[in-house]
């Protein structure tokens, strides 16, 4: 999908990785100018450098999205550098396992096995550490970079996911917060409708990423327990591939084609969250 964004600002939070990557990649080649952020500095430069590579405009910025200080400093940065953001990707996420339980049910007898953590052993220190880098970086995101929509307008797109729809098994930190993402984009949508700002979600399926491939695959490359179950909720029978998301990424930048689209989560999964399993 070929969309004119040769005006456009677009910033990207967690663009270093493999999904926001190619995502920034592609409004590149549509000609946006590209802020590319990570909290890793070298995995943002390294697609910097793709973009660049391919005649595209993009810079780098290290940030951390829990610390609003430090993206008020990207902010102005790229205010100078790019311009000011147009529209927002707000991408940055992720689990950790101190949010995540060893089993898919509860055994009594998990209680006082030491080796697994059950539901009553949930870290809750992990489990906040889970909503903040999934939520409240998002909230703390919006609340710098909206500013720059607040007299033109602007476009905020978040990136939600299938837990938000059917919580997964084992990681209940993880699907809470990313429910609290897409509830958050509704919310968002209706308090900035009256500044021409609209925002809406990207909800991804499974695709295969630098966080979850060992989740997915056992060293030989053979898909684990994990994946064969994930294949078999999934009717197309395949995890996604990251450019399968650029063409609602970017029907959603598009004013001109999704002008009065706003506060929607729109799934990209294969038909996972169409699937009861019978």
């Amino acid at each position: 999908m070929k969309v004119d964004m040769s005006n456009q600002v677009v910033v990207i939070t967690g663009a270093g990785g493999v999904l926001c990557g190619a995502m920034a990649k592609e409004y590149a080649k549509n000609g946006a100018k590209v802020a590319v952020l990570d909290l890793r500095l070298e995995a943002a430069q390294a697609v910097v450098d793709q973009i660049v590579a391919e005649g595209g405009i993009a810079k780098a910025y290290a940030v951390n999205c829990l610390e609003k200080e430090s993206m008020e400093v990207a902010r102005q940065q790229i205010n100078k550098d790019l311009g000011k953001c147009t529209i927002l990707v707000n991408g940055a996420g992720g689990n950790n396992p101190k949010g995540t339980t060893t089993n898919e049910y509860f055994f009594k007898e998990d209680i006082d096995d030491e080796a697994k953590v059950s539901f009553f052993d949930l870290d809750p220190n992990g489990v906040d550490f889970v909503f903040k880098i999934n939520f409240l970086a998002i909230f703390l995101t919006t609340q710098v970079f909206a500013k720059d929509m607040v007299e033109t307008g602007g476009n905020i797109i978040n990136i939600s996911s299938m837990n938000a729809y059917r919580p997964l098994t084992k990681i209940p930190a993880y699907s809470g917060a990313k429910a609290a993402v897409s509830n958050f984009t509704q919310w968002l949508a209706v308090h900035f409708a009256g500044a021409g700002i609209r925002v809406n979600a990207i909800a991804p399926g499974f695709f295969v990423t630098n966080q979850n491939r060992a989740l997915l695959f056992n060293p030989d490359g053979t898909p684990t327990k994990r994946s064969e179950k994930i294949l078999a909720g999934t009717p197309m029978r395949r995890f996604g591939e990251p450019e399968e998301l650029l063409g609602t990424m970017m029907w959603l930048s598009d004013d001109s084609a999704s002008g009065f689209v706003t506060g929607v989560v729109i799934p990209i999964d294969g038909g996972f969250s169409a699937y009861s399993g019978v």
